[in-house]
């Protein structure tokens, strides 16, 4: 449903010249913009509104990849890059501005747990695969967090009591749930990469063993009773 509105965009960008890759940019360059100039100066709706716009603008330099048939693992590999910036600016301008016209400390801790157990749950998720599986599980990927966020933000500006706190409470409680979810699922999966690893060892090893009663190679000068080679006279 949702290629088939990003794809004839995409075809469209792809016409005017743009690659991937600057789709990428544009995107991730416009969301820390507008987070670190609307954020911090208490300029909520605005910059919840700069920054939608922009998160899906970057939604679109897959499609645009497709379009000109230039998918690569560096357009990905600069895409989860960037998102990574995206994301810590926007929890960033939100900080700056709990510490200071926003006058909250709470929140501002709590937003400083968000932007760190965000970035734990993409490297968990990076450093599983690293190590050859797969760690898709969990209640807060990148587009749930993006939604509580950006949305408890926008409304805080139209007076909605508590919505900016309880939505900081429900991302934080969110992400420490997917970070544990992760740590469970790559260490289930990583024993049974061992297991399989140890039984196949167990298995060369019990195949190396001499057949029973097979003979001995009489070949061999450490036999007992095997003549010395010749130099190692005493």
């Amino acid at each position: 449903m949702v290629s088939r509105v990003t794809a004839p965009l995409g075809r469209s960008l792809a016409r005017i010249g743009l690659t991937p890759n600057i789709v990428t940019i544009i995107g991730a360059a416009g969301v820390v913009a507008g987070a670190l100039y609307f954020y911090p100066r208490g300029q909520l709706y605005a910059g919840s509104v700069v920054i939608t716009v922009f998160v899906l603008f970057d939604m679109l330099d897959g499609a645009v990849a497709r379009a000109k048939d230039s998918e690569s693992a560096f357009g990905a590999f600069l895409d989860s890059s960037l998102d990574r910036i995206a994301d810590a600016a926007i929890l960033a301008g939100l900080l700056w501005w709990f510490i200071a016209d926003g006058d909250d400390p709470l929140l501002a801790g709590l937003t400083l747990f968000c932007l760190i157990s965000g970035f734990m749950v993409s490297y968990i998720k990076a450093r599983a695969e690293g190590l050859g599986v797969n760690c898709d599980v969990g209640v807060a990927e990148r587009t749930e967090r993006l939604i509580v966020i950006l949305v408890s933000v926008a409304l805080s500006e139209f007076g909605v009591p508590y919505v900016l706190a309880g939505g900081l409470w429900v991302l934080a409680g969110m992400s420490l749930l997917t970070i544990l979810q992760r740590l469970l699922e790559t260490r289930a999966r990583l024993n049974e990469i061992d297991a399989r690893d140890r039984e196949r060892e167990q298995e060369d090893a019990a195949g190396a063993e001499p057949a029973e009663g097979a003979a001995p190679d009489l070949l061999d000068d450490t036999d007992e009773g095997a003549e010395p080679a010749p130099g190692n006279q005493r």
